[in-house]
């Protein structure tokens, strides 16, 4: 039985050597232009380009996995109501959720791709770091090319095979290298999580199955590594902090520029494209809602009513002007009524005698 899961494990491994080992080789051949061959940062630096390398041609499948958990977190509401409804019949909300996937094109295991599609090429390099310092080559390593991976080392005496629970030759300086390295890559995993928890999920979704799930992950998954990383080879424990780098980096980006709707990260993209419309002259700077003055304070000018222009008294005629004189300089009746016509009076006329 040992027999039969060796030989599928190898029949697995073996494709994986070869591309490990090749892209290795293509950037060890560059670097020894101007580099020692046999040196540990030649050859982990090639380890670096390994990891640029494979990382670029997941690039799909991380862009696949945050639109999944934007979309796991922008339908938690739809989920709530689920399980209020069917949270009694396991099979019928199984059955809904699955439903529900479906119709708004999200895939709940999406998230986990890029780690699972990099697990076999951690195990790869593993192997290979470990063989080589054994004097084995594999995938396309030759023998000179093997021992020179095997036994390169960093500033002279930090071997890139030697780990923290076997740190010979290099004693104590290869044990303070790696638990650095274990810390770095801890902390990188975690706020790798944290980040895509903290900026692009909606404050509703943070309460929801998958915010649960993703809660676990934060504090489970980087103890995990950190005590599998006690066994890592100082090649391998660079290969997942750079990557862990690459993905801290790539997430930032893609939340930045197309966040999930009503998320921290959301309200932040909408903040830079105000200011830069304002910047190019697009949009008033003054923010909706307040007076067009610094601060929304509004002038004097703005809150006191203009001045009611004085009118002028109306003209009266002669006889207007002796009825107001004789009434004790009150105007008649006829006179208070601004826009009235004067009225007139018959006059007796006068026989001439």
């Amino acid at each position: 039985m040992i027999d039969f899961f060796s030989s599928i494990g190898g029949f697995i491994m073996t494709p994986l050597y070869y591309v490990v080992s090749g892209i290795m080789i293509g950037f060890h051949e560059v670097l020894s232009t101007f580099m020692d061959p046999e040196g540990g940062a030649s050859w982990l630096l090639s380890i670096v380009g390994l990891t640029v390398v494979i990382r670029a041609l997941l690039i799909p499948l991380f862009v696949k996995q945050i639109k999944s958990s934007r979309n796991m977190a922008l339908i938690q509401p739809q989920i709530r109501e689920l399980q209020k409804k069917y949270g009694h019949d396991r099979e019928r909300f199984a059955q809904e959720s699955m439903k529900l996937y479906k119709e708004t094109g999200t895939n709940p295991f999406a998230s986990c791709l890029p780690l699972l599609v990099q697990m076999p090429i951690f195990f790869a390099l593993f192997r290979m770091i470990d063989q080589a310092s054994n004097g084995n080559p594999r995938g396309f390593l030759s023998d000179l090319q093997a021992r020179q991976f095997g036994n390169a080392d960093l500033f002279g005496s930090i071997p890139i095979a030697g780990t923290l629970i076997n740190p010979e030759p290099g004693g104590i300086e290869v044990r303070i290298l790696a638990v650095v390295l274990v810390l770095a890559m801890t902390a990188t995993t975690f706020l790798t999580q944290r980040q895509l928890m903290s900026k692009n999920m909606p404050p509703e979704a943070l309460n929801g199955p998958y915010a649960k799930q993703q809660k676990m992950l934060l504090y489970v998954l980087p103890p995990v590594f950190a005590i599998g990383g006690v066994a890592f080879p100082i090649g391998v424990l660079v290969y997942w902090t750079t990557t862990n780098l690459w993905t801290m980096g790539q997430q930032f980006y893609i939340i930045r520029r197309n966040p999930a709707p009503g998320t921290p990260a959301a309200q932040a993209k909408e903040e830079r494209d105000r200011e830069k419309r304002v910047r190019k002259g697009l949009e008033d700077a003054t923010p909706a809602g307040t007076s067009g003055t610094p601060g929304g304070v509004a002038t004097a000018t703005e809150t006191e009513p203009a001045p009611r222009e004085r009118q002028q008294p109306k003209r009266q005629t002669r006889s207007e002007r002796t009825r107001t004189a004789a009434n004790g300089g009150k105007p008649t009746a006829a006179a208070a009524r601004p826009g009235s016509p004067p009225r007139k009076h018959p006059q007796k006329s006068k026989k001439r005698r």
